[in-house]
């Protein structure tokens, strides 16, 4: 007798009309590529956006985040241990370095932070904003480790906020998880996933909240495993 087929809970509603999906080589990993789909309401079928672009990963690979996805076997992701989350994840969230009112940020469909001195990541997992980007004149800050999110390079030039670790975050499962322009072209990244500023662009300008998009990032084997279940398209080749 064959043995029975597993069954994944479906992590993706009907209601998602946008797709961000990264499939790499493996779990060591760090780079991949990104292809964006999108489907009508109430569809079932996903049409692919554009072409598939490179991204970096973390530089230790990946590992199990906490996101839309149910609990499943394997390394789950942790603070500082440079893994990019693998899962299905909201993307809440742009941020850059244009003000509230400029051209990008008023073009933004998705709540968009401009970065200021005062804009932190919260990484440290003994603090009450763990995880979360705060304005630190609006708190009382607690934090001995934070990340500023403005920077001297371009990495947060343009940004999206990945819902890894959310509602309730718990503290040391991983923090401040983004999709941002890289380095360069195969630099690996802390924990996130990163590309060209020009990608990252066309992304930041096509992400809609009315679409609830997501991020879906797995190795090829795990892919493989839920794409049926999921109803997860195949990438672009």
């Amino acid at each position: 007798m064959l043995p029975s087929p597993i069954v994944f809970p479906l992590p993706i509603p009907a209601s998602s009309g946008q797709l961000l999906l990264v499939v790499a080589p493996d779990w060591n990993s760090t780079a991949a590529h990104l292809q964006r789909f999108e489907r009508p309401a109430g569809g079932k079928d996903w049409a692919p956006i554009g072409i598939a672009i490179p991204v970096s990963l973390g530089r230790s690979g990946l590992a199990w985040g906490r996101g839309r996805h149910s609990k499943v076997d394997g390394a789950e992701k942790r603070e500082g241990d440079g893994c990019a989350p693998a899962g299905v994840f909201a993307i809440t969230a742009l941020f850059g370095d244009g003000v509230a009112n400029s051209p990008l940020g008023g073009a933004a469909k998705l709540p968009y932070l401009p970065t200021s001195p005062d804009l932190k990541a919260i990484d440290d997992p003994g603090s009450t904003f763990y995880n979360r980007i705060v304005d630190q004149r609006t708190v009382t800050p607690d934090w001995s480790s934070c990340e500023d999110m403005l920077r001297s390079d371009e990495r947060y030039a343009l940004g999206a906020v990945v819902a890894h670790n959310v509602a309730p975050a718990v503290p040391g499962a991983g923090s401040c998880i983004f999709m941002h322009v890289w380095e360069h072209a195969g630099a690996p990244t802390a924990g996130c996933t990163a590309m060209e500023l020009a990608d990252m662009r066309v992304l930041a300008g096509w992400l809609n909240a009315d679409a609830m998009p997501l991020l879906v990032q797995l190795p090829q084997a795990e892919f493989e495993a839920r794409r049926v279940a999921w109803g997860l398209p195949s990438p672009v080749v």
